[in-house]
């Protein structure tokens, strides 16, 4: 027969037996919740990672829209409807993902174009800064017109009339005709821009002798394309002196000893 004392030690075996099985369900229960959580976690940042993507490629809030482009720097020879037709083909393409190299160098192929770049303008544009190649002289051409080229000899233009505001240039068509054109191209660039303007035609058979015509003023015998920037002054201070407007010739070939004469 069991005694009062087995009695309470059964009883209380089964009250801690109880007691462990409540905390173990209750560490479970804690274990599934914090489970749960961790899930319910990763399948938020997932969810909000697929949308930011989902919103940047596929929506169209960062779609590129051709209306909204800001564009600069066309010059005298770059036709803006090329541009615009070149980037509105990109419509609707995503902005973030929008290769704008690939698009620069589209744009680099057109006429007069030197170089392009572009930026993005979110949400939905771009900013294309254009930089351009100017025509600094005319060059006759066979069967007539006249071919445009700027400062590096490229062609940007072309004319059946006589350009007013350009530099006609006179070079032998023979295999030397890059290299003399080279040095003619050089000597307008170091010519001041008033003085530039004022240049009718220039003419050279050799690099050493190029020689040019100013409008309403005499011929100008350059030489070579040696110290062109010295030349530039000097002759620019002969136009301001008296001697100027008796002369039909300024030779400024050798720039220290500058002559001018009447013929």
């Amino acid at each position: 027969m069991p005694t009062p004392w087995a009695k309470v030690a059964a009883g209380s075996a089964a009250k801690v037996s109880t007691r462990m099985q409540e905390r173990l369900r209750e560490r479970r229960t804690a274990q599934t919740r914090l489970r749960a959580l961790r899930w319910g976690k990763r399948a938020a940042i997932a969810l909000g990672a697929f949308a930011a993507v989902w919103l940047v490629l596929l929506s169209p809030v960062f779609a590129f829209d051709a209306e909204q482009v800001e564009a600069a720097g066309f010059g005298s020879v770059v036709d803006p409807a090329q541009v615009e037709s070149v980037v509105a083909a990109h419509d609707g393409a995503s902005l973030a993902t929008l290769d704008t190299g690939a698009v620069a160098a589209e744009l680099e192929t057109l006429v007069g174009v030197r170089e392009a770049t572009i930026t993005r303008v979110w949400p939905s544009g771009l900013r294309v800064e254009i930089t351009s190649s100017e025509p600094v002289a005319a060059i006759p051409q066979e069967g007539g017109g006249f071919v445009l080229v700027d400062d590096l000899g490229d062609q940007v233009d072309s004319t059946e009339d006589v350009p007013s505001q350009l530099p006609v240039v006179t070079i032998p068509l023979e295999s030397g005709q890059t290299r003399i054109l080279s040095g003619v191209l050089d000597v307008i660039d170091e010519l001041p821009v008033g003085l530039r303007d004022r240049v009718e035609g220039i003419e050279a058979d050799t690099e050493d002798s190029i020689n040019f015509v100013l409008r309403d003023g005499p011929r100008v015998e350059w030489g070579s394309g040696e110290e062109s920037a010295l030349k530039a002054e000097v002759l620019q201070a002969l136009l301001e002196s008296p001697e100027a407007s008796k002369a039909d010739v300024i030779d400024v070939s050798a720039p220290s000893l500058p002559i001018t004469r009447a013929e």
